[in-house]
Parts: C-alpha cells; structure tokens; sequence
C-alpha cells in the first residue's frame, strides 16, 4: 500500500477527509483494549484528519457512536481484510 493515502467522505453533510498511515494505524491498534474503544477510535481520527476538517470532524464526533463507527469505515479502505491460506 502507498505510504500516502487519501479517504474522502461525507458524514451527515460534512466533508471529512483522511489521511491515513502506517504510525497512526499501529498506535490505535496498540492503544485498543477491551474497556476502552471510545477514547482511542477518537484520537486516532483527530491524528489523520486533514488540517481543514478537524472542526467538521469535532462536530461528528459529539454524535454518539460516530467515532467507532467513521473508524471501521476509514480501516475498512485502509487496511482491508488479507487473503491468507495455510499450507500444511
């Protein structure tokens, strides 16, 4: 995957794009436990946010469930599911 990537949406009318990389992904992967999901989806969208939507994106996030959700969808592009098969 290309170290510059570029996710463009709109989430309740509001332009958001995101700039997704490999230190940010790792970090959330890293930060996630089973009792604390809200906190970290929510960072990690604020560090790959591009510079001219962090105020859209701050009113996106006061609605609840947005986080996790614009999160899985960011990681879906970014880091899609591999195709792995085992050989004995």
């Amino acid at each position: 995957m290309s170290d510059k990537v570029k996710i463009e949406m709109k989430v309740n009318g509001l332009a958001l794009v995101f700039e997704p990389n490999i230190t940010a992904y790792n970090k959330l992967i890293n930060e996630l436990a089973l009792d604390s999901k809200v906190a970290p989806s929510a960072q990690y969208l604020r560090r790959i946010i591009h510079q001219d939507c962090k105020d859209a994106l701050e009113t996106v996030l006061k609605t609840p469930g947005a986080g996790i959700k614009l999160m899985g969808k960011v990681n879906e592009i970014y880091a899609p599911d591999l195709e792995i098969e085992v050989k004995n």
